[in-house]
């Protein structure tokens, strides 16, 4: 089955009203033929998802939130819900980027609810799992990995409505990237677990890589088999590095 690769930019805590330029530029600098053959997404910060989302309607970019909160609405001050990321135009949320799990101790089980209310509000849940350095090095790599999608993946994910975005979290704004084998090896297993545990409807989800990619080596990455895009981080805030990301998807 073809899957149509995601290019998703995640601009963590940075940006201002200032980096809208930076952001048109993406839009403008990335070919109509792009926009159709591939998904492509910025997740910036929350203050200012509603103007990007405005900037980029009818332009082919999506745009998708950082986190959310579980519940719907409350008595949970300084937290977005879902509800309010959908309602200021996000077609996607990430949750449990390994930052989240390592900065503010989410587990799983979280983040599966968090997961559980991006598809209530009738977005796609970018699900993110990754292993440490400890814990490669110490060869239970892929098995803390399918742990934390087992444990991660709300029941009612499809490929539809899911994404995973395998990041070993020793390569994150490190500026080192694991091998090719490393990642061959683990998006193999990541397929294998998820016809696993949801069949076929599961099966074909994409699965991004998310350990420094850059234009240096993101073509080399995505012709990887079960490589379907990638998430970019710092790379992701520059127009001329993102869009030369986007570029070597094909």
């Amino acid at each position: 089955m073809t899957r149509k690769m995601l290019i998703a930019g995640n601009w963590k805590m940075n940006g201002l009203q200032e980096n809208r330029t930076d952001f048109q530029n993406m839009i403008d600098g990335i070919s109509p033929s792009a926009f159709d053959l591939h998904d492509v997404l910025i997740c910036p910060p929350a203050t200012l998802l509603y103007t990007f989302s405005k900037m980029a309607k009818g332009s082919g970019m999506l745009v998708g939130g950082e986190d959310c909160h579980p519940a719907a609405s409350g008595a949970h001050t300084g937290d977005i819900s879902a509800a309010m990321l959908a309602d200021a135009g996000a077609d996607y949320c990430i949750v449990g980027h390994s930052e989240r799990r390592a900065d503010h101790k989410e587990t799983s089980a979280l983040i599966k609810e968090k997961a559980n209310a991006v598809l209530q509000n009738s977005m796609t849940a970018i699900v993110c799992v990754g292993e440490t350095l400890a814990e490669r090095k110490s060869g239970n790599a892929t098995e803390v990995v399918t742990q934390q999608i087992r444990a991660s993946l709300p029941t009612a994910a499809t490929a539809k409505n899911c994404v995973i975005a395998y990041e070993p979290v020793w390569a994150i704004g490190t500026g080192v990237t694991a091998t090719i084998d490393d990642i061959a090896e683990m998006h193999t297993a990541i397929r294998k677990l998820l016809h696993e545990i949801g069949g076929e409807a599961l099966a074909a989800a994409r699965v991004l890589y998310g350990g420094s990619v850059k234009p240096s080596n993101a073509a080399e990455i995505f012709a990887i088999d079960d490589v379907d895009g990638g998430l970019i981080g710092g790379a992701s805030l520059k127009a001329e590095d993102f869009n030369a990301i986007v570029a070597a998807a094909g």
